[in-house]
């Protein structure tokens, strides 16, 4: 199980660098799609991510905050979901 937390740490790093500017959100968004994927969860992970994911890249349309689209809210569901996934790959 430790290769599916390497991967998670991979993933939350790649949100800090894109939350900081060190990395475009595209290339998180790619990176979490793709390895997202991977990761040994149960199917409602994956929804909820593909989503997370739907939004953040449709919100990335807007320059500012809009009142649909929060990026801070919507990076830190992100956030949220890893933290949720990290432990339930603890638990397994």
């Amino acid at each position: 199980m430790s290769a599916a937390l390497d991967t998670l740490s991979r993933m939350t790093d790649a949100l800090t660098a894109s939350s900081r500017g060190d990395l475009s959100q595209s290339e998180m968004i790619r990176l979490w799609r793709s390895v997202g994927a991977t990761l040994p969860l149960p199917d409602k992970y994956g929804e909820v991510l593909g989503n997370l994911l739907d939004r953040i890249e449709a919100s990335a349309l807007f320059s500012e905050e809009s009142c649909s689209f929060s990026q801070k809210d919507l990076l830190a569901s992100l956030q949220m979901w890893a933290d949720k996934a990290r432990g339930t790959l603890s638990a397994s």
